[in-house]
């Protein structure tokens, strides 16, 4: 059986792994999950993933959960380039750090501009906090600091000389805001310059095809099909947004 991919294309880890797929010329089933319609919490999901969350991976008999985790899977699988996950020791280990370290210094604040200023108030019809929204970009503003200033200041890619999982993951994080018109490349021309190179070697065809429906506008219709959903989900978000 091919290898099943399940994922939602608005979160930045399924579309890394989406990207990555693709750019090695892996062939999988798109398993689309929509965590927007709660479909991450059916019982047909959760056979897959009895933690609810996405993406997953489903190979054969064998089921895998966490984005770095299924990464490295496919990469060692695959045989992918070396430049992805290089085999040189202290090569290695930088992309690892980086990994270890982007969950709650990147991803986290990234992916929690983008709630503010996109999912919840699609979902309680509210207009968009400001003085929350700024909150939340200034939990940010160190990561993208710290990339700028001191990891893109002696070498092109955040780990090596060349493109890796460390870029890929970091690229598909920093999209989310900036996919919501928070610009958060404008201040650090390096990291402006890094995302333009990233860009480049994954192939602006690729990208687009993978954050193409986190580009687009959500249709409002969504938040009206399932009010109580909606509003469970509303719950959670200003829970976590606090």
């Amino acid at each position: 059986m091919p290898l099943e991919l399940f994922l939602d294309l608005y979160s930045p880890p399924c579309r890394a792994i989406y990207i990555f797929a693709q750019k090695n010329g892996i062939r999988f089933e798109l398993r689309p999950v929509e965590l927007g319609r709660g479909e991450h919490l059916k019982p047909e999901f959760l056979k897959v993933n009895p933690l609810g969350k996405v993406p997953a991976l489903k190979d054969g008999d064998f089921l895998l959960a966490e984005s770095v985790a299924i990464l490295l899977y496919l990469n060692r699988k695959y045989q992918a380039a070396a430049h992805w996950y290089p085999t040189e020791l202290q090569a290695c280990a930088r992309v690892d750090e980086y990994l270890a370290w982007q969950h709650t210094a990147v991803q986290l604040p990234a992916t929690n501009v983008y709630l503010c200023k996109s999912l919840l108030p699609h979902f309680s019809g509210q207009p968009v906090d400001p003085v929350r929204l700024d909150r939340l970009l200034g939990k940010l503003k160190p990561a993208l600091r710290h990339l700028d200033q001191e990891v893109l200041a002696t070498k092109p890619f955040l780990a090596t000389e060349q493109l890796s999982l460390a870029d890929l993951m970091a690229f598909t994080e920093l999209m989310q805001p900036t996919a919501v018109g928070c610009d958060i490349f404008q201040d650090w021309p390096r990291l402006a310059a890094w995302r333009a190179r990233v860009e480049a070697a994954l192939g602006p065809e690729l990208v687009q095809d993978a954050h193409r429906l986190v580009l687009q506008p959500r249709d409002p219709r969504d938040a009206q099909r399932d009010p109580k959903l909606a509003q469970e989900l509303v719950q959670r978000l200003l829970e976590r947004l606090s």
